[in-house]
């Protein structure tokens, strides 16, 4: 009796989720843009896809998604947009964008019903963005002097001086790198040269730019770019405060946490500018966005990385022989407890997929990220929803996996080629395999304090 009992709740309760499960999937008879289609973009799409965008082309009207409702359909059925290579059931982020099953099937339903526009009455307002920035309006804007680029079929790598004098020292909270619109900037590492007021009367003295192959030493560099203070001696540098790839929206951190003081005069040291392939030359015009914070930072950023260049090697090596797929890995063992808040995997074109995890000192692992599939045009900087602890004594392991074989379709040589990382050459056409981490001194309660700004 009791298992007949048992059996019939069983029944019940899956014969409920079956219920649910068709509710949840349930399509609606017609699909119209203003009641189905539009909400989904607004929300998910129109960030990028509009006036000062990140995007070439805009997506805010029923005419504009109209003209592109079958490609729309394809590549969110195959999950390449909204993009988003981390896989969510790993690790949540901040800002991802995933788009369900059902509002995948809409898409798809969309064109089978006709693209019909639907009652405009039900289409949600548009969202307001700011214009010139991803993040919100700047406080100061530091125009990069402009580049011309001819066509060209091979990277170019530039080194630019921003330089600036403001009303008073002050502090930022966040540095908002902004790519010309022509999509040639690949990358962007930058520092701040931070100048005695009084040691360097004009920060503007030198040139802007220069380029990094013809500059055989970086001194000879810094001479063009006049960087020194006016006795000859040289500024302190305060490392990796502006950085740009792919996809790449600027940290911003709530109050009290990666701010820093800004001297009244100083410079951006863009020690590169890597500009990708253009098929027409092209003149491109970045800029800088400045976000002052309100109050002096408590806790300073800190950073380290795993892989080429960083603190713990590439095993067993970075020579990727033709023909021949091939994993690597790095560990790096943590002295001290600290809190992560952002991480940044990056690879080159011949990157497959990406993983990187903690093991704590019991035994239990702590995921940090996990990219089945790479993409060398989407390289996020990924910041967790809370801050994340690594105590001490855990290793933390990065693993990615290599394809130099025909089958990639993104491998810049045909037939493949012996590639390697040519010790931490930036060029594409080489290869990376890095894992950078910025993270703070850990302090109880970190585990559960909220990052979203």
């Amino acid at each position: 009796m009791h298992i007949g009992l048992r059996n019939v709740k069983l029944s019940s309760f899956l014969l409920l989720f079956l219920l649910a499960c068709n509710r949840e999937e349930k399509l609606p008879d017609t699909v119209t843009f203003s009641e189905h289609i539009a909400p989904i973009l607004f929300k998910e799409c129109t960030y990028c896809h509009r006036e000062g965008g990140t995007s070439h082309f805009e997506l805010k009207t029923y005419r504009q998604a109209k003209g592109y409702a079958t490609a729309m359909a394809f590549v969110t059925k195959e999950k390449m947009m909204p993009p988003w290579p981390a896989d969510p059931h790993y690790t949540e982020f901040i800002g991802q964008r995933i788009l369900s099953e059902k509002q995948i099937k809409l898409f798809k339903k969309w064109v089978t019903d006709g693209l019909q526009e639907g009652d405009k009455t039900k289409l949600p307002p548009l969202p307001q963005y700011p214009f010139g920035s991803m993040i919100g309006t700047p406080d100061v804007r530091l125009p990069i002097q402009p580049i011309l680029l001819p066509a060209n079929s091979s990277d170019h790598f530039v080194l630019v001086k921003v330089p600036f004098e403001l009303p008073s020292e002050t502090y930022v909270s966040t540095i908002e790198f902004v790519p010309g619109r022509n999509n040639v900037v690949h990358h962007v590492n930058g520092d701040l040269v931070r100048y005695d007021f009084n040691k360097k009367r004009n920060v503007f003295d030198g040139e802007l730019s220069t380029n990094m192959v013809l500059d055989t030493t970086i001194k000879l560099a810094f001479d063009k770019l006049g960087l020194a203070n006016d006795d000859g001696t040289y500024p302190a540098l305060q490392k990796s405060t502006v950085n740009y790839l792919p996809g790449v929206t600027a940290q911003q951190y709530p109050e009290g946490i990666g701010s820093f003081h800004l001297p009244r005069k100083g410079a951006f040291l863009l020690n590169d500018i890597h500009y990708g392939f253009t098929k027409k030359e092209v003149l491109d015009s970045s800029y800088i966005n400045l976000f002052f914070a309100k109050n002096p930072t408590t806790r300073p950023l800190q950073e380290f990385q795993l892989g080429t260049i960083g603190v713990s090697p590439v095993e067993p090596n970075m020579i990727m022989l033709p023909d021949v797929e091939k994993k690597v890995w790095s560990k790096y063992r943590v002295p001290k407890d600290i809190s992560i808040l952002t991480i940044n995997p990056h690879m080159h074109l011949l990157g497959k997929s990406f993983k990187a995890y903690a093991l704590k000192p019991d035994g239990d692992t702590i995921r940090l990220i996990s990219i089945p599939r790479w993409d060398f045009n989407w390289q996020y900087f990924y910041t967790f929803k809370k801050m994340v602890k690594i105590p001490a004594g855990s290793t933390i392991v990065a693993e990615g996996v290599y394809d130099n074989t025909r089958k990639n379709l993104n491998n810049p040589f045909n037939p493949p080629q012996i590639i390697t990382d040519q010790n931490g050459s930036m060029k594409a056409t080489d290869e990376m395999f890095q894992f950078i981490i910025s993270y703070l001194p850990y302090e109880p309660g970190d585990e559960n304090r909220s990052l979203e700004k």
